[in-house]
């Protein structure tokens, strides 16, 4: 008789391990997001937090945005954390998303060497400021990457005037290659290079090279004041209205895909623009700098 106890005992016991085990699988949330967000440490201090009050643990991916986008296209992920609005705004045209939400903003500077060869320091016109780039010939580093950066960059490009040609081009990041189509000026092979890295790899090359790049504010100040040989690029083109750098979150339309977890997706979301999650945001701080700027204040 004692064995019979015992053993069911036992098989309760694993019965309840099984339901817990699923009850913790279903409340993690898979999320493509930018290098960016990932890099500025934001989601260290966010996602605790919404675990704590929700119970939902999310599986961050960090890459560019045409390919945290892709991922939503494809179905690989539940949600989308992502710093393009124009595509972000088609994605949920397309049916891809459920519904953009409004969750931060900071914003793009152009960074250059102090000697400046283009002569652009204190410029507040950043069409202006990559025109006299061009003119001076002066090396420009693009990510080239179809990030969030790479396609502000290639509208600010539009914005000159200047002649503009495309080219398509395969990159390979974490071991998979992607076709890419991007503009940049025409006749920009010897001044321009576009090397299909992510935000801190082109950070770090152009300072090696003493170039110009365009980068979002919260990666230059983690590499400028957060490490021990800090860049020496200098903001020298910011505050133009056109370098503003919104941050939306999208969950994936499960009339799309109907695997994914659009409740959890809808729940992370809401939290993401509640008083609680908002005032998160405003308060990181980075090197005693604040970096991100809540855009669903209630």
């Amino acid at each position: 008789m004692s064995r019979y106890f015992v053993r069911m005992g036992y098989a309760v016991l694993m019965l309840m391990l099984t339901a817990t085990v699923a009850m913790s699988s279903d409340q993690i949330l898979k999320m493509s997001t930018t290098t960016s967000t990932q890099a500025s440490g934001l989601l260290d201090v966010l996602l605790p937090k919404l675990e704590k009050d929700t119970g939902i643990q999310v599986k961050v991916i960090a890459k560019g945005t045409g390919a945290a986008i892709r991922d939503g296209i494809d179905g690989n992920v539940d949600v989308i954390f992502v710093h393009a609005k124009s595509r972000e705004e088609k994605f949920v045209k397309d049916g891809f998303g459920t519904k953009r939400y409004a969750v931060m903003h900071n914003d793009f500077i152009i960074l250059g060497p102090a000697d400046d060869l283009a002569k652009i320091k204190g410029m507040t016109d950043a069409a202006a400021a990559l025109k006299k780039i061009a003119a001076a010939k002066a090396l420009f580093i693009s990510r080239g990457d179809d990030s969030g950066t790479h396609t502000k960059e290639q509208a600010l490009w539009k914005a000159t005037g200047l002649t503009i040609e495309e080219q398509n081009k395969t990159i390979v990041k974490k071991g998979k290659k992607r076709d890419i189509t991007f503009v940049h000026p025409a006749g920009s092979e010897k001044w321009y290079l576009s090397i299909g890295q992510g935000m801190g790899k082109t950070l770090t090359f152009a300072d090696e090279k003493q170039a110009y790049t365009l980068a979002d504010r919260g990666t230059y100040i983690k590499y400028k004041f957060g490490r021990d040989i800090p860049i020496e690029l200098k903001p020298l083109c910011e505050g133009d209205a056109n370098l503003a750098n919104p941050y939306g979150v999208i969950p994936i339309n499960p009339q799309k895909h109907k695997h994914v977890q659009a409740e959890l997706a809808e729940q992370f979301a809401q939290w993401l623009v509640s008083e609680k999650g908002q005032k998160t945001i405003a308060d990181y701080r980075l090197h005693g700098k604040q970096l991100f700027y809540p855009d669903a204040v209630k």
